[in-house]
């Protein structure tokens, strides 16, 4: 146990069933401090996570669930319980941990109070299960070292969370890259390390599930860009050229141009090479890779769609709920 390095763990998680349980029970050996949040769960998560000892905190369902209000419940019980507690590591329920992150992350923080944050390389737990599974394995393959944003898996120094006043609760999506930013603001660093985090389920089986967690960036995409400007700038960029732009140029090009308009996509095939060679040149194997700038190139359609909902909720004044796609 780390107790006396004084870490806390909170665990957040919806309807995660025996997900839930195998991080639960990954997370015992590493702190007696453990929070688990649900929100509204339906799959007996609450009472596992009580019967194992966790301190449990249920959120009511009159407020509309978020992985932001979810954290910011935990770091608060956490708190409350072990007001001592001088670092926290959030891991979600979908998630294993990894028996040595916490120690190498523990490690780094001591040694540099500078560093706001430590996060490690989380991997899929079963990437050959499906494509999608495969697809979150490219994904998760992050930069190492300095980094200015990381996902909601990570250590953070209580002071730099409570100077931050935590997540925003009104971002359903992509609230880990604002939290991020506003921790590097205060002059803190985020670094990811060469260990293993975490081992993640996507536990994604279906086309129509992998297009709405596209739908939820695309969203992230346009909710965050309002916050900070400038970011996700690219992304944003990319969704409306080949998700609308260019579609559109070629097709009501067609009567004018004698059909050649067409011939604008073939920027596609070109567009997915190069992003292939990118993934590789990342140290990503060839067929992976290859699997990966299929879909990052379809992905244009779902972002953008994500990001019009996103502006059609708001000029309808319509609440930003969360979007879920297990």
């Amino acid at each position: 146990m780390n107790d006396a390095a004084k870490i806390g763990i909170v665990a957040i998680g919806r309807n995660e069933g025996e997900r839930f349980k195998a991080c639960l029970k990954s997370l015992i050996g590493s702190s007696s401090r453990i929070v688990y949040v649900d929100s509204g769960s339906t799959d007996g998560s609450v009472e596992f996570a009580q019967k194992h000892g966790a301190a449990v905190v249920e959120l009511s369902a009159e407020i509309a669930f978020t992985a932001s209000r979810a954290r910011n419940a935990g770091f608060a019980l956490l708190r409350e319980k072990w007001p001592d507690t001088e670092f926290v590591m959030f891991i979600d329920g979908d998630c294993v941990l990894s028996g040595d992150f916490i120690d190498a992350a523990l490690s780094k923080m001591i040694a540099a109070p500078h560093l706001g944050i430590v996060t490690g390389r989380c991997r899929e737990r079963y990437p050959d299960a499906t494509i999608y599974n495969r697809l979150c394995e490219v994904e998760w393959n992050g930069p190492l070292g300095e980094i200015d944003a990381c996902g909601g898996i990570f250590v953070v120094r209580t002071r730099a969370f409570e100077e931050v006043d935590g997540f925003n609760p009104a971002i359903i999506a992509a609230e880990d890259d604002d939290f991020c930013i506003r921790v590097r603001e205060l002059g803190y660093l985020i670094i990811r390390i060469d260990t293993d985090m975490c081992f993640h389920d996507a536990d994604i089986h279906r086309f129509s599930q992998w297009w709405r967690r596209m739908v939820r960036a695309g969203h992230a995409y346009a909710q965050l860009s309002e916050i900070h400007d400038g970011y996700f700038a690219g992304q944003r960029r990319r969704a409306w050229l080949w998700g609308l732009i260019l579609p559109s140029l070629a097709l009501i090009g067609v009567p004018f141009s004698s059909g050649l308009s067409l011939l604008i996509f073939l920027l596609y095939p070109l567009s997915f090479i190069r992003t292939r060679q990118g993934l590789i040149k990342a140290g990503n194997k060839n067929q992976h890779a290859t699997l990966a700038a299929v879909f990052l190139t379809l992905s244009k359609f779902p972002n953008l769609k994500g990001m019009i909902e996103y502006r059609i909720k708001k000029l309808k004044s319509r609440e930003i709920g969360i979007v879920e796609y297990k």
